[in-house]
């Protein structure tokens, strides 16, 4: 397959986004590949998000609805694609450059690997020039998430023909459903991914799961119900690893 004939679908849920939701277009729209679908779920925002999102001429299609909650909204993002790589990009998360669907598009040139993945940064939400962590993912191994391990989801890209493979996001999670679907992908189904060894999005701080104690107790039970679903075991340390992994990536600039 070469790259000229493949065509990256990106969804981007967005709800009251109006904020930010102008730089997560705008770093769509200047990117150098030109076969690009964007799909904008919006679940029926009460400020100016829809005005801002209609600016933007490449949009492919934007769906606004009633949904319940982000994960439902990436869903139906999904199953309006028609791209062969679907990637995901929140309504807060900027490309870090223009080249980077063409760098996910060379990654799948090798017709084994069905999904991809990078390194991301964390912007502050007030000052994006600040970054104040970086999480660099590194390469796969399958026994990389038995110690704690996952790539960062808005930097996760797979083929389409995976997620009808293997099904949609789990909405009865609340804040794990990215983390269950790439054990999905990765562990349980043991789907080759690539590593992109560069940072290709930038993250506001202050996601669902990092933003209080009780949020990432609740997202630790979580991770743990995202095992048993998939009939997976992590060894007794593996999700207390999880969070301290994270203390690295505020050593790295």
């Amino acid at each position: 397959m070469s790259s000229g004939s493949i065509t990256v679908s990106i969804i981007t849920a967005t709800y009251n986004s109006a904020a930010t939701v102008e730089e997560t277009m705008r770093s769509v729209s200047e990117q150098d590949y030109p076969f690009i679908e964007h799909i904008i779920v919006d679940g029926q925002s009460h400020d100016h998000t829809l005005q801002i999102v209609n600016g933007f001429s490449h949009t492919a299609l934007v769906v606004c609805e009633e949904d319940t909650g982000i994960y439902d909204a990436m869903n139906k993002g999904i199953r309006a694609s028609r791209g062969d790589i679907v990637g995901i990009l929140n309504s807060d998360d900027i490309y870090a450059h223009r080249e980077v669907i063409s760098r996910v598009v060379d990654a799948f040139q090798d017709e084994n690997v069905q999904a991809c993945y990078a390194d991301l940064q964390y912007m502050q939400a007030k000052d994006p020039s600040r970054v104040t962590r970086t999480w660099k993912s590194g390469n796969f191994q399958r026994d990389s998430f038995y110690w704690g391990w996952m790539p960062p989801h808005p930097t996760f890209f797979v083929r389409k023909s995976v997620y009808e493979r293997v099904g949609l996001f789990d909405t009865s999670l609340r804040s794990a459903a990215d983390y269950e679907m790439m054990l999905r992908i990765l562990l349980k189904n043991e789907m080759a991914a690539r590593y992109i060894p560069e940072v290709i999005v930038k993250m506001r701080t202050g996601g669902m799961s990092n933003s209080s104690l009780i949020s990432r107790l609740r997202a630790n039970m979580e991770d743990r119900k995202a095992w048993r679903m998939n009939g997976l075991h992590p060894y007794f340390f593996t999700l207390y690893l999880k969070p301290l992994r994270k203390i690295t990536q505020f050593l790295i600039r």
